[in-house]
């Protein structure tokens, strides 16, 4: 079966549990490139006085569009654990505003692939950027990742109820 990388990378993040409770989606996946989106939520909030997100909230998102980013680019059905992952967190997020993070895959080496992720709030000329990463991600092979995990992301329609 042959997936488009927007389907891989939306059955994917369909598998992961802290997705679903965050209700990260994909906006889209071109190239070597993911677009995440993570609605503002109470899930997020760090400071309930001021509605502020927390940096946690920031740190999974980026991991997370960048790792999809991995998983959807490369042959086969590898997972990739995160190796490194650098933060730079430019100012705080808005609240009430959701995140967007545009992930990037920029090299792709025999044992770690290299991707980078900025995160901005609002579209257009009011795109603001409110943290950037770069992260590696350990290559372990297609052969590592567990059988029952590759079916998930091959069946036709993946539930809810598959979350890993």
């Amino acid at each position: 079966m042959t997936l488009s990388l927007k389907t891989r990378a939306e059955r994917f993040v369909a598998t992961l549990r802290h997705c679903q409770v965050l209700g990260l989606s994909v906006e889209s996946m071109e190239g070597t490139t993911l677009v995440m989106r993570l609605p503002y939520s109470d899930k997020i909030v760090g400071n309930p006085m001021d509605g502020t997100v927390h940096g946690g909230s920031l740190t999974t998102l980026m991991d997370t569009a960048c790792g999809t980013a991995v998983f959807s680019v490369l042959p086969g059905f590898e997972l990739c654990p995160t190796l490194d992952l650098r933060m730079d967190y430019m100012k705080a997020a808005e609240p009430g505003i959701d995140l967007l993070a545009e992930a990037r895959v920029i090299r792709i080496a025999s044992s770690v692939v290299f991707t980078e992720c900025e995160v901005f709030q609002g579209e257009g000329e009011a795109r603001d950027l409110v943290a950037k990463c770069a992260a590696a991600f350990m290559r372990i092979g297609p052969e590592m990742t567990p059988a029952e995990f590759r079916a998930r992301i091959e069946q036709d329609e993946p539930s809810a109820g598959d979350a890993v």
